[in-house]
């Protein structure tokens, strides 16, 4: 009885239910008996509950439903509550997505608002030395350096760093405070771990996201994970991976390392880093060559898949082992299980999108399902794991330095949609901006700094930056820097500027990796779990998280603290001109109705905070296998109202659970590919010769709708009087009434219109995907014959490309630094590692940075298993790290976790942290060594493969 009562927490009662810290085998595990970090840490903290008898009754407790902070799988948790203290937690057994599971890191989540390392107060380093501020103190002297900046270098001497870590809210407002500030120096995380995908994806067939859901995932016969490694970095998505497997799928996992998810495969296969175009090409030359192509798919829905056939000329076999290393039978065994077991999925994760190729590798991932005709069906798609709790939301909602809110770009038309919903003067927002012109183009429609680079933002020669002046002063805000390479570069910027200033629960490494005295500035943000509102998942549903507690010590919301700055610097009012302000406190509810109101290009619309509270205190009515609610108060939604969710929320859209699916009518779910790049390309026709999602009136191909094609057809008079005012002149993405898709949908038609995926992105600098051979990299003979781009200027940002290329040939590089080097993640620690290097039950299970090599070249080396070593990179640093001999990784190859800080080639930065909070863990940055390299879309930076040399210390 006690666990089925548990099913049903919002019944739960302390007599009912203990969710006691030892009832976790985790914590058994943690060292927790050994006196580890995790037992000396939290004895007598008041976590460690005493044992009492059963029922004891400890006052009334409080059942919250939140969701993890971690990776963006999306699991419930179920927080108990007593007195206004977090005391206990448990995986939400009835949610949809993780039913009960969690991983090392979601067991200890609760950790996270206890922690003793966290910054407890605002502070400002003086003189070398850390010095407490009151919030007051703080804003303000924040506040006059900014206006000081400003009126010396203009608006875009600023960067703006946010956070995948933010909430859709905080994402929102974050991205609306850079506008009102005038800058498009914003960006976060997303450019560094998916960015390629974005653009590859969204440039494909229409929109940048996964197309499918990881429930989904039970219905494929064949799986292809390609730089992937969920097991380790979204490890409760391997229980859908899993269940798929059982019922018979077929597993590749196509990795350079054998890493734990390929110890599940049916097969592996090890490929060389930074050549998966050719991999990719080698399936299609035998998928073309045997007739094992969707033809009729390809015919009705793709275009210019006829010069991808012409380019996998280019990539026999043999000349695929070259590249790749990967033998040709294994690549024709692979292509035909493949054919042989569809529907399949491809899953690609930061193997395949952080490199100077990383869009064209996504298109190759993309153009493969195309052949197959593996898209718009269960089973099939693309399943794009990504990172972070929130890093799809973040990226929805424009945290970014080249869109605004759902994607609208920097144009004219799309600052004006926007200042439509925010009810502001198109001329004030202008106002905010630089209006000189750099380069030949005004900063309000010039991308601007991408966080990858933002310390070139810093110090490149301001003659050549496409701004008035370099970057001076930046917010750190829930970013930490160690997750950039280049660390010497990242250090130096640090140095440079006139001001630091960190928001975030921890210090961080912009804290302490610099050499500075002074200017430096941490304002404490509360954790997601002491405030509330949305969150997406990589399936794109949107779940509501409660507030679990208050502010812990003196933090504050993340949304709270860009309010208060918006009143330092005078654009408060318009800030929040239609969001009700509590104290000084944005409501998060109306924040999101002003997203709602805008976000009409992908569909984030129909989601009302009403809905998505509704779905989440009815978790246990959605099915585990397709996210669908059959009955309850949400029938016939899928769980999360996952994008597009079309129109208004009260027209009552399901959601989306699989992107481009033409077996459903629209207002079920259904869609087909979007007409995002015109009609026609010389002459060529770009529309889908296919009639598109299920009872579409107009039969076949269609353009995008606008009101001039709604009063064509006829169908205009269906408007009311007020929508036709407010779509007069407007089309689908930018009629805030919502009319024009009301009525489009009325006769089963998508919106966005109906056309063909393109394979050829004429816009890129590669119109077709080729392989093109990393910058540094230990084939001379492959950089010859297949060279990286000429260099050029990237928005606002000289970028090198071939000058790199032929500097590691002209020094010999190659031959002085012979060891291929990747990087990936660790299962006990996320993202920079600050955070979960401060949670003493995590830290208990990983406390050495470290570099796995292959026995052959320790021995050549004389290295041994743990050994102290030294990696040397060609652009100079050094790091000071242990040896993990490995068969894990061949002769040749090396692979470096990137979770670690603390330690800068040698020299430990725990005297520069403020006192109480250094990590309990501290190791060399992997960024640190990992070398120049930039994507010439999207300036994703290049960490899956650069070279080193390794030498015992």
């Amino acid at each position: 009885m006690k666990l089925m009562r548990n099913l049903h927490p919002e019944k739960t009662t302390r007599e009912s239910v203990s969710l006691g810290l030892n009832r976790r085998q985790f914590l058994k595990q943690a060292g927790i008996a050994s006196g580890g970090i995790a037992a000396a840490s939290m004895l007598g903290s008041g976590m460690i509950r005493k044992a009492e008898a059963a029922g004891a009754a400890r006052g009334p407790v409080e059942t919250k439903r939140t969701i993890c902070t971690h990776c963006s799988v999306g699991c419930g948790i179920y927080a108990e509550v007593s007195s206004g203290v977090w005391t206990g937690h448990e995986p939400a057994f009835d949610h949809p997505i993780n039913r009960g599971s969690h991983c090392a890191k979601g067991a200890s989540v609760i950790h996270h608002t206890h922690s003793e390392k966290r910054v407890k107060y605002p502070m400002k380093l003086e003189g070398g030395k850390w010095k407490k501020l009151s919030w007051e103190e703080a804003i303000d002297q924040v506040g006059d350096l900014m206006l000081k900046i400003r009126q010396e270098s203009g608006p875009d001497a600023l960067f703006f760093m946010g956070s995948a870590k933010f909430s859709n809210e905080q994402c929102y407002l974050y991205r609306k405070f850079a506008a009102m500030w005038g800058t498009n120096n914003i960006d976060h995380s997303a450019r560094i771990c998916h960015s390629t995908t974005v653009a590859g994806v969204a440039n494909t067939w229409g929109y940048g996201a996964m197309t499918n859901s990881y429930n989904d995932m039970h219905h494929c016969k064949s799986m292809l994970f390609i730089g992937a490694n969920p097991a380790e970095a979204h490890p409760v998505s391997l229980q859908h991976v899993l269940v798929g497997k059982e019922r018979g799928a077929k597993m590749i996992v196509v990795d350079p390392r054998f890493t734990r998810t390929a110890a599940h495969a049916d097969e592996y296969v090890h490929i060389r880093p930074g050549t998966d175009i050719p991999f990719i090409y080698g399936l299609l030359w035998h998928i073309f060559d045997n007739g094992w192509e969707d033809q009729d798919f390809i015919d009705r829905r793709v275009w210019a898949m006829e010069e991808i056939r012409a380019e996998v000329k280019n990539y026999p076999p043999d000349e695929v082992e070259l590249i790749t290393g990967v033998a040709p039978e294994q690549v024709a065994r692979v292509a035909k299980t493949l054919a042989d077991h569809r529907p399949g999925t491809i899953v690609w994760c930061m193997g395949g999108t952080q490199h100077t190729v990383g869009n064209a590798n996504t298109r190759a991932y993309c153009i493969l399902q195309l052949a197959l005709g593996n898209m718009g069906v269960s089973g099939g798609g693309a399943n794009i794991f990504r990172g972070h709790d929130n890093v799809q939301g973040a990226t929805d909602l424009g945290l970014l330095f080249d869109n605004l809110p759902g994607y609208y770009g920097l144009s004219e038309g799309a600052w004006k949609h926007w200042s439509r919903v925010w009810e502001l003067d198109y001329d004030w927002v202008k106002s905010r901006f630089d209006q000189g012109e750099y380069l030949g183009k005004k900063p309000m429609h010039t991308p601007g700094i991408p966080c990858s680079r933002w310390h070139d933002g810093v110090m490149e020669d301001p003659a050549k930056l496409g701004q008035k002046d370099n970057i001076r002063m930046a917010f750190y805000w829930g970013q930490s820097v160690n997750t950039e390479t280049r660390g010497r570069e990242v250090r130096e910027a640090l140095n440079r500027m006139d001001a630091v200033v960190v928001v975030d629960p921890y210090p961080t490494m912009a804290a302490v990796m610099h050499t500075r005295k002074d200017n430096v500035f941490l304002l404490p943000a509360c954790t997601q779990f002491e405030t509330y509102g949305s969150v997406t998942a990589s399936n794109r549903s949107i779940q509501w998280r409660d507030k679990v507690v208050e502010p812990v010590f003196e933090s504050k919301s993340d949304q709270e603290i860009m309010y208060l700055l918006a009143k330092k610097l005078g654009f408060a009012d318009q800030l929040c001109k239609n969001i009700k302000v509590n104290g000084n406190e944005p409501l998060v509810e109306d924040v999101t109705r002003e997203w709602n109101h805008g976000m009409w290009t992908i569909g984030m619309t129909g989601q009302s905070p009403e809905r998505l509270k509704m779905h989440q205190q009815n978790w246990g009515t959605f099915e585990f296998e397709d996210l669908s609610a059959r009955g309850g108060p949400a029938k016939g939604d899928t769980y999360g109202l996952p994008w597009p969710c079309w129109g208004t929320p009260e027209l009552g859209h399901p959601g989306t659970h699989i992107l481009y699916d033409t077996s459903k009518h629209i207002m079920k779910g259904g869609g087909n590919f979007r007409a995002r790049f015109g009609v026609e390309y010389e002459g060529q026709n770009l529309l889908a010769d296919d009639p598109g999602s299920k009872g579409n009136e107009l039969g076949g191909g269609h353009p995008e709708f606008t009101d001039e094609m709604l009063k064509q057809l006829g169908w205009w008079e269906e408007l009311t009087a007020e929508e036709k005012q407010a779509a007069e002149g407007r089309n689908w993405k930018t009629d805030l009434s919502g009319g024009i898709q009301r009525v489009a949908m009325a006769h089963g038609c998508i919106p966005y219109g109906n056309a063909r995926a393109r394979c050829k992105v004429w816009t890129f600098p590669d119109p077709v995907p080729v392989h093109r051979e990393p910058l540094y990299t230990p084939r001379r003979d492959l950089a010859i014959k297949y060279p990286n781009l000429d260099d050029r200027q990237v928005h606002r940002l000289p970028t090198l490309y071939k000058s790199i290329q032929e500097k590691v040939i002209r020094e010999n590089l190659d031959r002085k630094f012979p060891l291929i080097v990747t990087t990936g993640r660790l299962v006990e620690y996320e993202g920079g590692g600050e955070e979960t290097r401060s949670n003493p039950w995590l830290a208990e299970l990983q406390q050495t940075m470290f570099v796995e090599m292959n026995p052959a070249d320790a021995a050549d080396r004389g290295i041994r298993d743990g050994d102290a070593v030294t990696l040397h990179s060609p652009e100079g640093p050094v790091l000071y790290i242990s040896a993990m001999v490995t068969e894990r990784v061949i002769p040749g190859e090396c692979f470096m976790p990137y979770h670690f800080a603390g330690i800068f080639e040698g020299e430990s930065l725990v005297p520069r942290y403020p006192e109480g909070t250094v990590p309990y863990i501290q190791g060399e940055s992997a960024n640190t060594a990992m070398t120049y390299g930039y994507d010439p879309v999207t300036q994703m930076q290049e960490t899956k493969v650069s070279i080193c040399q390794i030498n015992r210390a």
